[in-house]
């Protein structure tokens, strides 16, 4: 009669071959309920970590293969090396079919003996130029401090915002143009200029109600972890 454990999550006897061991807390669930777990905590853009109360042990990359879509494994490698660089480091390569992270001294390092200038900088990934201090491709024709004061980096400053709200998934207010991120709590938002959306599609609240169809709430959100 083979050995089987119980899933915290399910409730389900398994055999151990199907149970899944979180790194240093060893908290133990079954491949499915491991499996979900995971890809709901990418799906909201954070860095997998073991389900059980208060534990705050982060799932290990590796051993998650074993579960995870190759696609979905490479995601929470980004996601891990994302958590890791301070906000104040960390380069996206400007390109969007690229979009590379990077952090600002790993960029320093690797360009060391290939910068074009002082911000020319090399993207490790596509291999194309950018510039580290004006994030935009590199402009050739004219110095980080002419570029700046120039009409052409308000609009870029512009489509920077832009990109980086689609990346982190913010919201905008169609009346104030505020930029919303959701930290925890349901999808009903009220911006601080009073106007009611919902977080998932944008459509507006009226009279206390939802104009759509989302769910109002994800439990990631609700209880966070």
């Amino acid at each position: 009669m083979s050995v089987k454990e119980t899933c915290l999550i399910c409730f389900e006897d398994n055999p151990i071959a199907r149970m899944f061991s979180i790194g240093t807390c060893h908290h133990k669930y079954c491949l499915s309920c491991m499996k979900h777990h995971v890809e709901v905590q990418l799906q909201s853009r954070i860095v997998a970590q073991c389900p059980h109360k208060d534990c705050k042990c982060e799932v290990n990359t590796e051993t998650c293969k074993k579960f995870l879509s190759p696609e979905l494994a490479d995601i929470m490698i980004e996601r891990i090396k994302e958590s890791s660089i301070p906000v104040t480091e960390k380069v996206y390569c400007t390109f969007p079919r690229c979009s590379a992270l990077m952090s600002k001294q790993e960029v320093l390092e690797h360009t060391k003996t290939s910068f074009v200038s002082e911000g020319g900088r090399k993207c490790m990934k596509c291999h194309q130029y950018f510039c580290i201090n004006c994030r935009v491709p590199w402009h050739y024709d004219m110095s980080c401090y002419d570029y700046q004061r120039s009409e052409t980096y308000s609009r870029s400053e512009d489509q920077l915002v832009k990109s980086l709200a689609m990346k982190k998934l913010w919201r905008q207010c169609s009346k104030c143009k505020h930029m919303v991120e959701l930290d925890s709590g349901c999808y009903h938002i009220i911006c601080r200029c009073g106007h009611q959306f919902c977080y998932t599609c944008g459509a507006e609240w009226k009279n206390k109600r939802a104009t759509c169809s989302c769910p109002l709430w994800d439990e990631h959100h609700i209880i966070r972890p």
